[in-house]
């Protein structure tokens, strides 16, 4: 019987290709030694991701962002552009890699119910040499929407194939209050919120403000999924889902996907200064967040995987036993031990997001 097929519903791909200079088709070891002598970013030389050793983890569906923020704080260690014309450009220079990816038959953009069931019919088939050709899927997702300079890019970009869209990111954006922020939605995220809703864009609840959240569970009417948060309870901090939001999501369907990111994984985390070693972080640590959750829902159905392995980040900030994203396979013998069924593993797996994703793309 083949590993379980994995669908991960946060991958920064082109961010990595475009920002650090990563050529994903190759081995990743390979990778690995090309940025040996680089210290210009924490995780060089230690990335977890390339295309391979998705295939090797039977990851044949991901959701990929474009991603590029504007500069709010000129003293915040987390990089944006001084425009959203500049970011907008970013994001277009983005989604060329993933074209150029297609055309390489490295990916396959997925962008309805039709062109969904034939792939992953594709994949569920393949046994491991088949699985090693396929292109992966990608579902396109913005991750903060301040590159969007008017609302009528984004119905350019809906017709680039983006399908779910994330308001904020770090910081205050020009359409939504982001992590470490308060407040609501401006007058411009109100008439964002009320376009995506016209257009059927899955809303990603990620990263926004509490205020945001909330706001946007109120406002919102279309699909929506939290695709990279941990649990606020194991883990006390803005950037994690508290109890309540979570039991939200979950009256609305909706399914969260859980980051491997080693400080939204542990408390008090320092980067930089704190290690997967020196916190004794395993896998083992991402299963009690989602042994949190599930306990909390009475049931795994709203749980899923939205790893943002490499996520500017590398091995430095991952658990001790992840040494590629294709150790993502030990997750189910984890949850196996902790009395979960085959039907349970399969939906955190991937059947909960394409549960989610079906309904979101279902026809009227």
């Amino acid at each position: 019987m083949p590993p379980p097929f994995i669908f991960d519903v946060h991958l920064d791909l082109s961010l990595n290709a475009q920002d650090w200079n990563r050529d994903l088709r190759r081995p990743l070891d390979d990778l690995r030694k090309v940025e040996a002598h680089l210290n210009d970013k924490a995780g060089r030389g230690r990335g977890t991701v390339t295309l391979p050793e998705m295939r090797r983890a039977r990851i044949g569906l991901c959701v990929a962002t474009q991603i590029a923020r504007l500069e709010h704080n000129a003293f915040s260690p987390i990089f944006g552009w001084q425009s959203q014309h500049q970011a907008w450009a970013a994001t277009q220079g983005q989604l060329e890699w993933y074209r150029a990816m297609e055309e390489a038959g490295e990916m396959v953009q997925i962008t309805n119910a039709a062109d969904l069931e034939t792939h992953l019919q594709k994949w569920m088939d393949a046994d491991d040499t088949t699985a090693a050709t396929l292109p992966i899927g990608y579902v396109l997702s913005l991750e903060g929407a301040d590159s969007l300079v008017t609302l009528n890019h984004l119905e350019r970009a809906w017709s680039n194939g983006l399908r779910a869209i994330g308001p904020a990111h770090y910081g205050p954006g020009v359409y939504a209050q982001g992590t470490d922020s308060i407040g609501g939605f401006p007058a411009k995220g109100l008439d964002l919120l009320r376009e995506c809703d016209r257009l059927g864009m899955i809303l990603d609840v990620t990263h926004l403000s509490d205020d945001c959240f909330w706001q946007a569970l109120d406002l919102y009417s279309g699909p929506l999924w939290a695709s990279h948060h941990n649990a606020r309870a194991l883990v006390p901090n803005q950037r994690q889902l508290a109890d309540d939001m979570f039991l939200a999501l979950v009256q609305r369907d909706a399914v969260v996907g859980l980051a491997l990111d080693a400080w939204m994984m542990v408390p008090a985390w320092e980067r930089r200064v704190t290690t997967p070693q020196s916190a004794g972080l395993y896998l083992e640590k991402i299963v009690e967040h989602l042994d949190h959750y599930c306990q909390l829902a009475g049931n795994a159905r709203h749980v899923g995987l939205g790893t943002d392995l490499d996520g500017c980040f590398g091995t430095e900030q991952t658990p001790q036993d992840l040494n590629s994203i294709a150790d993502l396979q030990k997750l189910p013998a984890m949850m196996s031990a902790r009395g979960y069924t085959q039907s349970d593993i399969d939906g955190v797996m991937h059947g909960n997001f394409l549960r989610r994703l079906r309904t979101a793309w279902a026809t009227p």
